[in-house]
C-alpha cells in the first residue's frame, strides 16, 4: 500500500522536498483532467496544474487539514486558472491604436513623419521588444510570454508601461527630438 497524502506532506516539511514528486505523480492527471474539463484547453489546463502545484509547495506548511489536499491544490488551480484569464482579457482589452491612431504605421511602412514607429525605435529593449511582438507580429500575450519565457502578467505589465511611455514620447517629441527613453 502506498503512503498517503498525509505521509508525502509530513516528509515535505521535515526537510524532505523529493517527497513532493509522489503528490504530483498522485494528483497531476486528476488535476489536468478537471482543468482541462474548466478551461477547454489541454495545453492551459497542463500550465495552470504546474503553477498550481508549485505554488503548492510553497504553500504547504499553511495547509491546515493534510488529508485534503487534493481540494486544496484544486482551489489553488482555480486561483491560478482565473489569474491567467483575466491576464489574458487585459492583454486583448488593450489597444495600442488608443495612444495615436492616425500615426500607427508598421516601421517598414513608416514614411518620413512616422512618428510612432520612431517613438518605439526610442524605448528601452524590454519595451520595444513586447511592442514590436505584439502589434507589428500579431502575437497574442500568451504566446509572447511563450516566446520569452515569462509570465503572462509580466507580458502585460511590459506591455502597460511601454504605452505609457510611448504617450510621453509621442506627446514630447517636439520638445526632445533627439532624447532616449531610460527606464
Amino acid at each position: 500500500m502506498l503512503p498517503s497524502d498525509d505521509a508525502w506532506i509530513r516528509a515535505c516539511l521535515d526537510d524532505h522536498p523529493e517527497a513532493f514528486r509522489h503528490l504530483v505523480e498522485r494528483h497531476q492527471l486528476p488535476l489536468v483532467r478537471y482543468l482541462g474539463a474548466r478551461l477547454g484547453d489541454a495545453d492551459q489546463a497542463a500550465e495552470v496544474a504546474q503553477e498550481a502545484f508549485v505554488r503548492a509547495y510553497f504553500a504547504l506548511r499553511s495547509l491546515r487539514k493534510p488529508d485534503a489536499f487534493f481540494p486544496w491544490l484544486v482551489g489553488i488551480a482555480n486561483r491560478v486558472a482565473k489569474e491567467n484569464q483575466r491576464a489574458a482579457r487585459r492583454c486583448r482589452t488593450v489597444d495600442m491604436d488608443e495612444i495615436h491612431p492616425e500615426n500607427m504605421a508598421r516601421p517598414q511602412e513608416a514614411d518620413g513623419d512616422g512618428e510612432v514607429g520612431e517613438a518605439v525605435a526610442r524605448l528601452p529593449d524590454t519595451y520595444r521588444e513586447v511592442i514590436q511582438l505584439r502589434y507589428y507580429e500579431h502575437r497574442s500575450c500568451a504566446e509572447i510570454s511563450s516566446d520569452l519565457g515569462v509570465p503572462v502578467g509580466t507580458v502585460t505589465k511590459r506591455l502597460s508601461r511601454a504605452y505609457g511611455l510611448l504617450r510621453e514620447l509621442l506627446g514630447t517629441k517636439a520638445a526632445n527630438p533627439g532624447s532616449e527613453v531610460t527606464r
